[in-house]
C-alpha cells in the first residue's frame, strides 16, 4: 500500500463511512482555531489521535454538509501510518477503535475499507443522494413529536400539491446551469450539474407519531441524486418545490427560474431549513475489485 516518510513504517489508506445527527455541529468540516463551534471532523480526528499514527490523521470528507444538516451515510478517506514493525489495522479494528474513542454520541463510524493510497473520497465519488423531510399540518412547533424535531421542516399548510411538485421536479432533471439555485460563497468553478433524480413522495407517519396525530400530520420525502451539488442547491430546490406545492409558484415557472440563472430572483432566494436535510448516501465507482466486500456489506458500491 506504499511507504511513508518514516523508515520501515507503512502508510495504509482507509475509506470510512460514518453517520451523524447534525444538530450540535457547525457542519461536517473541522472548525480550526479558538472558535467555540465544532464540526463532525473535529471529533473524528480527535478519536483518530488514539490510533497513535506516526503522522497525524486527517479525514478528507467526501461531502461537506452545513450546520444542522444530518448524514445517514457520509464518507471520508484517512491515512494511518503505524510504527515500523506494526502491521496496518484491519478495517474492523479501525472501526471499533474510532467508535470507542468518539466523544460525541451523535456520531457513529459505520464501516471501514482498505483502499489504494491514491484513492480520494471526494474526487472518486460518482453519486451523492440527499433526502429532505417535510411534515404538513403542523400549526405549532409543539404539535410535532420531540423525536421528529430538528429532523424535518414543519409546515403549517394542511397539504401540498404533490402532482404539481412532481411536474416541477421534472424540469430540474438533466444537465443544466443551476446558478439560480446556488447560494453565494460556493467554491465551485462551474455551476453546471447533472441532476439524475428528483422525486417527491408521501411517507408513513412512523412510530414516533401517535394515531390521533397521524390524521393531522403528513410526512413527505424529497430525494435528489447527482455526482455533486452546488452550495445549498438541494435546500434551494426544495424550497422552490415547496412553493409549488403551496400554489405560490407554478411548475412552468420553475423551468423559467432555472433558465434565468439568477440566484437573486423573487422566488429562488428561499432556502429550506438545514434541519430537514440528510445526506443519504455517497457511492463510488471502480471499487468492486479493489475493495472486497464493499457491496456485500450493503453500503456503497460502483
Amino acid at each position: 500500500m506504499g511507504s511513508g516518510p518514516v523508515a520501515g513504517s507503512v502508510r495504509a489508506r482507509y475509506l470510512v463511512f460514518f453517520q451523524y445527527v447534525g444538530t450540535d455541529f457547525n457542519g461536517s468540516a473541522a472548525v480550526r482555531g479558538a472558535q467555540r463551534a465544532v464540526g463532525v471532523q473535529n471529533y473524528l480526528e480527535e478519536a483518530a489521535e488514539k490510533l497513535k499514527s506516526v503522522v497525524p490523521v486527517k479525514f478528507i470528507i467526501s461531502s461537506r454538509t452545513d450546520a444542522g444538516v444530518h448524514a445517514l451515510s457520509n464518507a471520508a478517506h484517512l491515512d494511518v501510518q503505524r510504527r515500523a514493525g506494526q502491521p496496518p489495522f484491519t478495517p474492523e479494528v479501525l472501526t471499533e477503535a474510532l467508535n470507542t474513542h468518539l466523544r460525541h454520541p451523535a456520531i457513529r463510524v459505520q464501516q471501514a475499507f482498505r483502499v489504494p493510497t491514491d484513492f480520494h473520497a471526494r474526487h472518486a465519488a460518482t453519486s451523492r443522494t440527499y433526502l429532505y423531510r417535510l411534515v404538513t399540518g403542523c400549526a405549532r412547533y409543539d404539535q410535532l413529536s420531540v423525536f421528529e424535531r430538528n429532523r424535518c421542516w414543519a409546515l403549517r399548510a394542511d397539504r401540498l400539491d404533490m402532482a404539481a411538485m412532481q411536474e416541477a421536479a421534472q424540469h430540474l432533471l438533466g444537465t443544466h446551469d443551476f446558478s439560480a439555485f446556488q447560494s453565494a460563497g460556493s467554491p465551485s468553478t462551474t455551476s453546471v450539474r447533472t441532476l439524475r433524480r428528483a422525486s417527491v413522495s408521501l411517507d408513513p407517519a412512523g412510530p414516533f407519531v401517535l394515531p390521533q396525530e397521524s390524521r393531522r400530520l403528513q410526512f413527505w420525502s424529497l430525494e435528489f441524486e447527482s455526482q455533486s451539488f452546488l452550495y445549498r442547491q438541494v435546500r434551494r430546490m426544495t424550497a422552490i418545490l415547496v412553493a409549488v406545492g403551496l400554489g405560490a409558484v407554478t411548475p412552468a415557472q420553475v423551468k423559467t427560474i432555472l433558465q434565468s440563472r439568477d440566484p437573486l430572483g423573487k422566488h429562488q432566494t428561499r432556502v429550506a431549513p438545514a434541519h430537514g436535510l440528510f445526506l443519504k448516501s455517497v457511492r463510488f465507482g471502480g471499487l468492486r475489485d479493489l475493495v472486497p466486500g464493499l457491496l456485500a456489506h450493503g453500503l456503497q458500491g460502483p
